[in-house]
């Protein structure tokens, strides 16, 4: 199934922010370029590669992307596309609680070996030439394999969040908020069947339960977390992104807890301070829209609603501990 990535330009505004050594020496001179070095106005990111401080701040996949794009600019244009964490990255899909020590790249060398060398992780692995990407003008692995990847080797939380937004990549309408389930049927299937090929590989049970899992209406990565803690608990599986109306009314709410009949809402910070998420409204705008369109959940379906943050998380206990503060329990 052919997937767009989400934005290119993102890719190549990584690839501009790198300045490499011989460009910098025709600016200033070698002393200069240390003493800038070593007062943080240029981080080193790769070998020759370096960016301005101010272009280095960002997301942990913002700060990645960047030394993915200053590692591919060392690299041969037939060199081994990139994978594993870098290719989510490069997919525009979460890194939730993992920062990656290295870029991922994989060939087939010797297969299953793992090297390590000047801050890049090679997997020497074989990639098909049919599960090979160009995303702004870096390769990478497809979306299938990527998330195979990462669901085989990437700690249980994070590769969820990653399968949850490739699902949603590949499902989700954001114009009218509509999941299509006949997409993301096809699209997990067909990962189903990549995994049932690589029986006795290396992470592939956490692979067939993260496929399983995941569910591309979890719109953040700390909904995807919120999915396995709920799961944990012991809740029922929840509807998600469940739309509520009549006849003036529109609302969607994140969480539908049908066994404990209430209601649940993630929220990220985002909500109240981007200027993505609120658009022209100030934050207080916001939090009374939000006071108002809970009043009117309630009101409408004699449920009660809670909130939770990703302070929350930590763990089973205290998004359990939450949950009952409002009387919400798992029934079994």
């Amino acid at each position: 199934m052919d997937v767009v990535p989400p934005s290119y330009d993102r890719v190549w505004d990584a690839r501009a922010a790198i300045l490499t050594r011989e460009r910098l020496e025709r600016e200033s001179a070698a002393a200069t370029i240390a003493a800038q070095h070593a007062d943080g106005e240029l981080i080193r990111l790769h070998s020759g590669r370096y960016v301005r401080a101010a272009d280095a701040q960002g997301f942990i996949e913002d700060r990645h992307l960047r030394t993915i794009a200053a590692v591919h600019s060392r690299r041969q244009a037939s060199a081994a596309p990139f994978s594993h964490a870098s290719a989510a990255v490069l997919w525009g899909l979460p890194l939730f609680r993992h920062v990656p020590e290295a870029v991922h790249v994989s060939d087939a060398r010797h297969n299953g070996v793992v090297r390590h060398a000047r801050g890049v992780a090679r997997h020497e692995v074989s990639v098909p030439d049919d599960d090979i990407v160009v995303i702004g003008g870096i390769p990478c692995t497809s979306l299938e394999r990527t998330v195979f990847d990462v669901a085989r080797t990437l700690p249980l939380a994070s590769a969820v969040a990653v399968a949850d937004a490739a699902l949603r990549l590949v499902a989700w309408d954001p114009e009218d908020r509509v999941y299509d389930q006949g997409a993301a049927s096809t699209w997990a299937t067909a990962m189903e069947e990549r995994i049932a090929r690589a029986r006795g590989a290396r992470g592939i049970r956490q692979a067939r339960w993260i496929m399983a899992f995941a569910d591309g209406r979890a719109q953040l990565p700390g909904e995807s977390m919120s999915r396995l803690l709920l799961h944990d608990l012991g809740f029922a599986t929840p509807r998600l992104q469940v739309r509520l109306a009549d006849s003036s009314h529109l609302y969607f709410v994140d969480f539908g807890l049908d066994d404990a009949k209430a209601w649940g809402e993630f929220d990220g910070e985002g909500k109240y301070t981007d200027a993505q998420f609120r658009g022209e409204r100030t934050p207080w705008e916001v939090v009374r829209a939000e006071k108002e369109r809970e009043d009117w959940i309630r009101a409408t379906t004699h449920r009660p609603l809670v909130r939770w943050g990703m302070q929350h998380l930590a763990s089973p206990v205290t998004l359990g501990r939450r949950l009952a503060a409002f009387g919400i329990r798992p029934p079994r």
